[in-house]
């Protein structure tokens, strides 16, 4: 691995032309001639990437990999009263292995989106972001304005403890670099709100107009915190960039120019620097067909993607394809845990639950999620997305395929049946019982407990069948001795919400 970043930085190298004492290019080259010593002694796998296999699926640190998680609301870093360490200890020991935050650009006020102790909503003077405070006070958000001109140290050396922590932990960061700024009361809370930093902006009322290509002054900060947060974090291997979190509130038009703009900024980046990490775009709630994608994109996140039909409406890219943010659909755990197969199970390689239950005053997650809230969380959920990752942990996915073309019958109704399979050699049946509509606070779930029949293809042979529970991880083995070839027919064990089975050969 050594060798191969050593041949890496040595092209980057011969790229420097040093002319007539140039000092701007002699520190660039002092840099990357830093850059290659520390990457040539201390990394042991390169970024998270793409399996060469099967490119629907992450190759982490020698292994395939899914990415499984149940992520505090983005807050982890900017909030200064949020104990991050705790959160990651919570996280690690549930066996989950990727969470989400925010680069400070985006803050929320107490109470938006009717959120109880919200981390995107730092107490006074708890809010640190990429630009240090400067001497003159007036920041709403308590404390002094920002001076868009000069670093803020101690956030980068907040930002890069919390990706090495979370590394220590196998634990995936995907770290936003913007957000939808939604309504005026939150961009009237951003640092580059014009009276929120002594810059001399020009002001600028209207929130939709700040991720656009209208404003060059804008535009310059944007790529140099974005430069900047890239050059600081290179050298981590468990991170990846999403560019913008929900960009498809306001001004389309301008929000596609623009994120495809600062996309390629940072490609282009990262290109000139020893590492290249993976950058993924937040496409849409739900589902859309995704139509000519920026090649630069490696990941393709929807938010609340329940069916999960967009799995297979993108599936053909040959990209993996996350639910990365889930809620507004009551606070039962049965909600999100069957997302989570059933995304999972049609193919998606990227699931991470939003978690309410961790706050500043709860990083180990025991928040009581109360109704109204929106969206759940809870030990008892992350234990269940512990049995969801575990379960494909055993499994060899990278050789599986969504496969529902297999089934021949199944439950009449609203009760759904998918498939993973690498044909005749293993299988992953998912089973929703929930009665479970893809509408926003959809009916509590049915309490009725079934038997159901289904049938499907199977090779000829002799099998191994396990039903597992996926509240419990309650197990019952089977075997399926001299199957003719034929179609085979089961009929499952009680039924109440869901229910999951694996045959293996």
């Amino acid at each position: 691995m050594a060798l191969l970043q050593l041949q890496q930085c040595s092209r980057k190298l011969k790229s420097f032309s040093v002319k007539n004492n140039d000092p701007m290019k002699i520190k660039n080259l002092l840099y990357v001639i830093l850059l290659l010593m520390i990457f040539s002694c201390s990394r042991e796998y390169p970024p998270l990437k793409l399996h060469n296999y099967n490119q629907h699926y992450f190759h982490f640190r020698g292994k395939p990999a899914i990415l499984v998680g149940s992520t505090e609301h983005y807050g982890a870093v900017m909030n200064l009263d949020f104990n991050y360490i705790r959160y990651l200890d919570e996280l690690s020991d549930k066996g989950l292995n990727i969470t989400r935050t925010f680069s400070g650009i985006y803050v929320e006020p107490q109470g938006a989106f009717g959120i109880a102790k919200n981390t995107l909503a730092p107490g006074k003077e708890k809010f640190i972001c990429p630009w240090v405070r400067s001497d003159q006070p007036g920041y709403p958000g308590g404390g002094n304005k920002f001076d868009l001109t000069k670093w803020d140290e101690g956030y980068f050396i907040r930002l890069k403890d919390f990706i090495e922590q979370a590394g220590k932990r196998n634990i995936v960061v995907e770290l936003d670099l913007f957000s939808n700024f939604y309504d005026t009361i939150q961009w009237k809370l951003s640092p580059l709100y014009y009276s929120n930093n002594i810059n001399n902006l020009e002001p600028i009322p209207d929130h939709k107009e700040i991720l656009s290509l209208r404003h060059p002054q804008l535009i310059k900060i944007q790529e140099e915190m974005v430069r900047k947060i890239l050059t600081e974090c290179n050298s981590f291997d468990n991170l990846y960039y999403e560019v913008c979190n929900e960009p498809y509130f306001g001004d389309l038009q301008a929000l596609d120019e623009w994120e495809e703009h600062m996309t390629n900024f940072v490609f282009e980046t990262e290109s000139k620097l020893p590492l290249q990490h993976l950058i993924s775009h937040n496409i849409q709630n739900g589902k859309l067909k995704i139509e000519n994608p920026n090649p630069a994109v490696s990941i393709f996140n929807f938010h609340y993607a329940k069916p999960p039909v967009t799995v297979e409406m993108n599936y053909e890219l040959n990209k993996p394809i996350g639910d990365n943010e889930t809620g507004f659909n009551g606070i039962e755990d049965v909600k999100y845990r069957t997302e989570g197969w059933d995304f999972l199970t049609a193919g998606g390689a990227l699931f991470n639950n939003l978690d309410y239950s961790f706050t500043a005053e709860n990083e180990d997650g025991s928040f009581v999620v109360a109704p109204g809230q929106p969206g759940g969380g809870g030990v008892a959920l992350r234990n269940q997305l512990k049995l969801l990752k575990d379960v494909f942990g055993k499994l060899d996915f990278i050789r599986m395929k969504p496969s529902n073309h297999l089934l021949k019958t199944i439950p009449e109704g609203s009760t759904t049946v998918r498939i993973l399979a690498e044909e005749g050699r293993q299988y992953l049946l998912y089973l929703n019982n929930s009665k479970q509509s893809d509408k926003i606070n959809s009916e509590p779930v049915s309490e009725v407990v079934n038997r159901f029949e289904i049938s499907f293809e199977l090779p000829a042979g002799n099998y191994k069948g396990q039903w597992i529970n996926p509240v419990t991880g309650q197990r019952n083995q089977f075997p399926i001795r001299k199957h003719n070839g034929n179609i085979y027919y089961l009929e499952t064990p009680p039924v109440k919400e869901d229910m999951a089975l694996i045959i293996t050969r």
